[in-house]
């Protein structure tokens, strides 16, 4: 008879940190909407939207250092924002140039390593601010003021989601960005350029009825950067839609009692169903970036259908507008992938044909 006793038990597997991550990019998402609506911050959605990337990137909450380094490279990027003001007034072709220039080495820092969020602000710096500065210095130093708000929200929410939905001990920090090639990511970064450019120019002509235009472009810059020719479409295209459709949807359900809790309430049931197919909860073929892009469109709609609405302005018909802009950016966009892969996808194929 043996003496041994029963086997050990193998510990339980960690639990997996997915379901959290959604939970936490959904309230985070929620929380700055509201509280960027009912503090009656400049330009609201810009908060959710900066919410939306810095939930999607960390999986871990900011340190006060790493706060403050943050809250300098968002000088930094006001900063250069104000610095091409003179130059797009004064003499506008090399202005346009060197923002050309500026957003291709912003880009391009993102796809060598280095930090994607701090590329992501230099991008939203360059564009927004000296579009609006070129139009009018006090709308840009408005800008800033949203930006910094909406970065100290977003940090903020950040904080908080970490708060109530910590990650499982035991989870590994979030992997860092694996660097492209130099000669990819310079193309890849030429690319994403030029996908932002088209937006940054019309902005230019009035940015109080096109700012949205620019946050929606360098979400799709961005997206660039990680899907391929044969799928771009797909991502591109499909993700603007369904943020359309799905806009639609949240304003009838919005529409039903209007109130600021509802507002809360609604964009948190939205962005936990995209957050569920974000992290995989809901398995589905589509990459992460299409449904981030979802959420992102789906904000910048949404909020700027409520300000047409509390501004007095026909809801239906900007709504339509805007959406127009919307599929014609991105359609450029994938023009955009589609012509500037062909040559080096030709280039590929041909030492293999001549073996």
């Amino acid at each position: 008879m043996s003496t041994d006793g029963p086997a050990p038990t193998p510990p339980p597997p960690p639990p997996s940190p997915r379901a959290r991550r959604a939970l936490r990019l959904a309230s985070g998402t929620a929380l700055c909407l509201a509280a960027s609506f009912g503090l009656g911050l400049p330009i609201p959605m810009l908060a959710p939207v900066l919410a939306i990337f810095l939930l999607a990137s960390m999986n871990r909450p900011l340190s006060f250092k790493a706060g403050v380094g943050l809250a300098l490279v968002t000088m930094l990027t006001t900063g250069s924002g104000l610095l091409l003001i003179p130059l797009l007034r004064h003499y506008p072709a090399s202005g346009v140039l060197l923002t050309g220039l500026c957003l291709f080495l912003a880009f391009r820092y993102g796809l060598r390593g280095g930090n994607n969020l701090v590329s992501t602000f230099l991008v939203v710096g360059l564009t927004m601010i000296s579009s609006a500065g070129t139009f009018d210095f006090g709308l840009a130093v408005t800008v800033i003021a949203a930006l910094v708000k909406g970065l100290l929200l977003a940090v903020l929410a950040l904080a908080l989601g970490h708060w109530l939905f910590p990650e499982p001990a035991g989870t590994p920090p979030a992997p860092a960005a694996s660097a492209l090639p130099d000669d990819r990511a310079a193309w890849v970064a030429l690319r994403a350029a030029l996908v932002v450019m088209p937006a940054f120019l019309l902005t230019m002509t009035d940015p109080t009825v096109y700012m949205p235009i620019i946050m929606k472009a360098v979400s799709l810059g961005r997206q660039s950067c990680t899907t391929s020719a044969r799928n771009a479409g797909r991502e591109l295209l499909g993700s603007t839609l369904l943020g359309g459709l799905l806009a639609i949807a949240f304003w009838g359900a919005l529409s039903l009692f209007v109130h600021l809790w509802m507002y809360f309430l609604w964009m948190l049931l939205f962005a936990l169903l995209v957050a569920r197919k974000l992290y995989g909860l809901s398995p589905t073929r589509l990459a992460p970036g299409f449904w981030l892009n979802t959420l992102v469109t789906l904000v910048i709609l949404l909020g700027q259908s409520v300000q047409d609405s509390a501004a007095g302005k026909d809801v239906y018909t900007a709504f339509i507008v805007r959406m127009g802009l919307f599929i014609g950016v991105t359609l450029y966009a994938w023009l955009m992938i589609e012509l500037l892969d062909q040559p080096r996808a030709v280039r590929r194929r041909q030492p293999q044909s001549s073996h």
